[in-house]
């Protein structure tokens, strides 16, 4: 008896600990696509954020490699928008198991990751107390924004940007082949799509259909230039001055012993500012 109950405990645990982790997160993500933020993206942003007087925003630069410029960057363009106190951290990866450091981050009611390499930003944040801090607050209700890298570190399955048959670094795919499209574990607060950015600027179709063959449950989602989508739940909304470009559902897909890859159909869709549609 003490055997059934002791298994029915450990049953009981499970599922809610299982429940726990889907919980819907109550923050918002809002996920640039790079270049140049207008007043008006910036004041979605905050309105967004939907920040009370006490509230502060918390700039991230560790993709850049000038943290300091970026963080003074964005604190101009912030305090063009908003009264609120904006403040940044460049953190190490020793910092970011700082519990001070690292509350302060758990605390804003905004958090912002600028542009550089989103690869770089990872090396320091992931396996740390500074990667819990930016998921807690992101289910607390923070609203969680990024550009250019800090766009690609919303997926769970992040672009790097890096080629697996060319070494030479491209702003673009020039092939179109599987087993080329390098890949590394994002900040993860989108589990079902994978980000990228400067899309329509760079045109970088061939990437985003690379990303789609090789996962291709994923929902694919390319963010131009001074453009946002505005992610609640699994609800998306564009803002901003240009498009937003989703590929999903290939069907007849096949990877050829040459390394080409094809398919039948996908679905493929465009958006501009207002425009709405769902993740999987």
């Amino acid at each position: 008896m003490k055997k059934l109950l002791s298994i029915i405990v450990v049953a009981v645990l499970c599922s809610f600990a299982s429940q726990k982790s889907k919980i819907s997160p109550k923050g918002t993500l809002f996920i640039i696509g790079g270049g140049h933020k207008d007043e008006h993206l910036m004041g979605a942003l905050v309105q967004v954020a939907q920040l009370s007087s006490k509230d502060y925003i918390m700039i991230l630069p560790m993709a850049s490699t000038l943290p300091e410029e970026s963080v003074e960057d964005m604190v101009k363009q912030l305090k063009e928008v908003t009264k609120n106190k904006v403040t940044g951290i460049n953190f190490s990866k020793s910092d970011a198991e700082n519990k001070r450091l690292v509350d302060s981050v758990r605390r804003a009611k905004l958090i912002y990751i600028t542009g550089g390499d989103q690869n770089r930003f990872m090396s320091i944040v992931e396996h740390t107390a500074l990667f819990d801090a930016i998921h807690a607050a992101y289910q607390q209700g923070a609203c969680i924004a990024g550009t250019s890298a800090g766009a690609a570190i919303m997926s769970e399955t992040m672009i790097t940007g890096n080629q697996l048959k060319d070494s030479t670094y491209r702003p673009t795919f020039n092939r179109l082949e599987h087993k080329n499209l390098e890949t590394a574990k994002g900040l993860g607060l989108i589990k079902s799509a994978i980000i990228d950015q400067h899309f329509v600027k760079r045109s970088r179709y061939n990437r985003l259909f690379t990303a789609l063959a090789e996962f291709p449950d994923k929902t694919c989602i390319g963010i131009d230039e001074g453009t946002a989508i505005i992610v609640r739940q699994n609800t998306i909304k564009v803002v901003g001055e240009s498009q937003v470009i989703v590929a999903k559902n290939p069907r007849g897909l096949k990877k050829k012993s040459n390394g080409l890859i094809t398919w039948d159909n996908l679905t493929l869709s465009a958006y501009d500012e207002g425009k709405m549609f769902k993740l999987k």
